[in-house]
């Protein structure tokens, strides 16, 4: 079987042989037998070397360098101060998520109304607790009993039908899931706002088309495809929350780096208790990271219908696999019965 190019053929040149010509039939046998060059990457292989050559030098650091004092390390990592440290950070997390987020929806929806006394209020929220650092704010909050010895409940610029203390009802912990909230709810509303507007709006348009009330074109409609754009910038604004817990030292406040930093000033052990807090950070992200990997493999459930498999099921399909090669060896001939 022969092949016959079609490329015009081109004159040779002086002083060189003009060989086959353009035209003529090749055979694929000739084909068959040239040999295939891979392309040779030297850099991309010096580089991989290099990098690999300074991770052993760190690894080897690690291990062998007393200034970590890995001893002081394992006494720490699981003691009963620091686990209880790392509770209340998570506490602290879940408390200003949920509340940052809560209230992130609510400024969100109202800057996507069509008033503008609410678009205005929002965007001045927004506005507000984007520029003033997050350690200002809780200091500010720390410190509210200062400028309002009390709080009263009843007519707007009226008489109260009852008087609070401030300090008593916004402690320390109160003012620092307050003040972490507040701080969140203004990134959140520009993360779903973001992710609602995104949608196109010729969705919103079919379902106003087919009759579908408006509560339902949000709920069933608009936040679920809003919520695959939602989603890894949300992650992304746990996970910093979940770090800048650690900025409540300021008001002495048991989380983990105020314990951290409780111990090595006793202690003047610096480098292994900074060990201790970045081994549970790294920790404790990761899990968080894996839970983003799930609840974002289920909001993509409409736009793709046969998601790739997660890692736990291909672990489990290379297992079977080990498993049916192990069974065919066994019952071949020659091999065990």
């Amino acid at each position: 079987m022969t092949v016959t190019t079609t490329t015009p053929a081109v004159p040779a040149a002086p002083g060189k042989s003009a060989g086959r010509p353009d035209t003529a039939p090749l055979d694929l046998g000739e084909l068959a037998e040239l040999r295939t060059v891979r392309a040779r990457h030297p850099w991309r292989w010096a580089a991989g070397v290099a990098a690999l050559v300074v991770l052993a030098q760190f690894a080897h650091g690690l291990a062998t360098n007393p200034g970590w004092d890995w001893a002081t390390f394992r006494v720490y990592f699981s003691a009963d101060t620091i686990l209880r440290a790392v509770g209340r950070t998570v506490e602290l997390t879940a408390y200003g998520t949920l509340l940052g987020f809560l209230l992130g929806a609510v400024v969100a929806a109202m800057r996507l109304s069509r008033s503008a006394i609410l678009q205005s209020i929002a965007w001045a929220y927004v506005w507000a607790f984007r520029s003033i650092p997050l350690i200002v704010q809780l200091v500010f909050w720390f410190n509210l009993s200062y400028l309002y010895k009390t709080f009263g409940i009843g007519i707007p610029f009226g008489p109260t039908f009852g008087d609070f203390e401030t300090i008593g009802v916004l402690g320390a912990l109160g003012a620092a899931v307050l003040g972490l909230g507040l701080h969140q709810a203004a990134f959140a509303a520009e993360i779903i706002r973001g992710g609602i507007i995104a949608v196109d709006a010729g969705q919103r348009e079919a379902a106003a088309a087919l009759g579908v009330p408006r509560w339902r074109q949000a709920w069933r409609i608009v936040l679920p495809q809003a919520m695959r754009g939602i989603l890894p910038s949300a992650a992304n604004e746990v996970i910093s929350l979940f770090k800048g817990t650690s900025v409540v030292y300021v008001m002495a406040i048991g989380e983990l780096f105020y314990q951290v930093q409780v111990v090595y000033g006793r202690t003047g052990r610096v480098v292994p208790m900074l060990m201790v807090a970045t081994v549970w950070y790294v920790l404790l992200t990761t899990v968080l990271s894996i839970g983003q990997y799930y609840v974002e493999r289920y909001f993509a459930r409409g736009a793709d219908r046969t998601p790739p498999p997660t890692p736990l099921q291909r672990a489990r399909t290379v297992v079977q696999g080990l498993r049916a090669r192990t069974s065919t060896v066994e019952t071949a001939p020659g091999g065990r019965s």
